[in-house]
């Protein structure tokens, strides 16, 4: 499949052109970055209230989530990249549900701090996935759950995938499946209450429907 757009010929100067304009808004990322971190390490909040509903004690802690919670990243990244290269209009669909997505959750966090306190305080087994996840704990901090950031980035590539031309059965079954095990592995991992999930649903619905539009939505589904 040939790339839609040669990136080999990008230049600053060709920021604002039409063929390469649309990159503009991964300018997005690290102004999220920014403000993330802040929330985080700097803008602490005097109470964070904590998110947890009696499932969440139904839920085990289970390592082996660490996989599918790890290739999130990949996921996204991936989706990015494919888009960046075979179709620009749905990059910039999805970009723009980021943009909503992410900024919702940014302004929740900031409004109404909030965090989970559902870690395990040891390990039943030692192995590398549980180191894995020692140093996950290490890095993320509890606060700034809810809605979960990981089930958001989630549905903007499980929406972008079902708008992709010419995409396969099987392959939007891979991607339903791949996103459904990312968005619960937060909870197996104890990273995230059960709350959190549905407290991203509405989030990405509504940004679904202002990015692709209902209209073109059931086009989509009538071919």
């Amino acid at each position: 499949m040939k790339p839609k757009v040669d990136y080999s010929k990008f230049k600053l100067s060709k920021l604002n052109t039409i063929e390469y304009k649309h990159l503009k808004l991964l300018a997005f990322w690290p102004i999220y970055g920014v403000f993330f971190y802040a929330l985080e390490r700097f803008i602490i909040a005097p109470y964070y209230y904590p998110i947890y509903c009696g499932m969440d004690d139904m839920i085990p802690f289970n390592e082996w989530f660490v996989i599918p919670y790890l290739f999130w990243y990949v996921f996204l990244i991936g989706m990015h990249i494919y888009t960046l290269m075979y179709d620009v209009e749905n990059f910039k669909k999805m970009m723009r549900f980021i943009i909503i997505t992410y900024t919702a959750a940014l302004v929740i966090y900031a409004v109404f701090p909030n965090c989970q306190q559902l870690r395990p305080p040891v390990f039943e087994r030692e192995n590398l996935l549980t180191k894995m996840m020692s140093v996950l704990y290490a890095i993320d901090t509890n606060t700034n759950v809810c809605p979960s950031i990981h089930v958001i980035g989630s549905l903007a590539v499980l929406s972008t995938a079902l708008r992709l031309k010419g995409i396969k059965s099987v392959s939007v079954i891979w991607f339903v499946v791949t996103a459904f095990f990312i968005s619960i592995s937060t909870v197996f991992l104890k990273q995230h209450s059960i709350i959190d999930i549905f407290a991203a649903l509405p989030i990405c619905i509504l940004a679904d429907l202002i990015c692709w539009g209902w209209k073109n939505n059931k086009k989509e589904r009538v071919k």
